[in-house]
């Protein structure tokens, strides 16, 4: 009897704890757009032109994240690996200045394309309120899905994959 009331409250907490991340994941994203992708047109960190309506010819992975988040740290190695098969653009939100921005991609040894938005202004179009926020975006420009927090390589293969269908 005493077996049974522990793995009820075992299984309780674990429910509990599961509600709370999924109300927390569910507030995180209940602004976010959907529908179709607003455009992004700037400036990459190296100086060539992005325009999302224009260079867009299959399933992209557009990934806001800030140099400033720990799980945009831990995710950074699963954006590493996804653009070296996919097209990825990243945003980095409110990261310091392009030298700034440079040193940190540099320090980190990563490659990822970046837009960098000081100011938050690309953010605020994607209504973003946290990061990361990863969205898939098909070849008409339709956000297809969208993951607020840490997602695996996995995760984004697969989805940018299933867009593709």
């Amino acid at each position: 009897m005493k077996l049974n009331k522990k793995v009820y409250r075992w299984v309780l907490e674990i429910s509990i704890i599961i509600i709370v991340l999924l109300a927390v994941r569910f507030w995180m994203q209940r602004d976010v757009v959907s529908g179709i992708a607003p455009n992004i047109s700037a400036a990459t960190l190296k100086g060539q032109h992005f325009d999302l309506y224009k260079d867009q010819r299959r399933p992209m992975l557009v990934h806001f994240w800030a140099t400033w988040c720990p799980v945009c740290k831990l995710e950074q190695s699963n954006i590493e690996n996804t653009a070296k098969d996919h097209p990825v653009m990243t945003i980095a939100m409110q990261s310091g200045n392009n030298d700034e921005l440079s040193q940190f991609m540099q320090a980190e040894k990563l490659s990822f394309t970046v837009i960098n938005d000081e100011s938050g202004m690309l953010s605020r179009s994607y209504n973003i309120r946290g990061v990361p926020v990863s969205f898939i975006i098909d070849k008409e420009n339709k956000i297809e899905f969208v993951e607020v927090g840490y997602t695996t390589e996995l995760g984004l293969r697969v989805r940018l994959w299933w867009a593709g269908l």
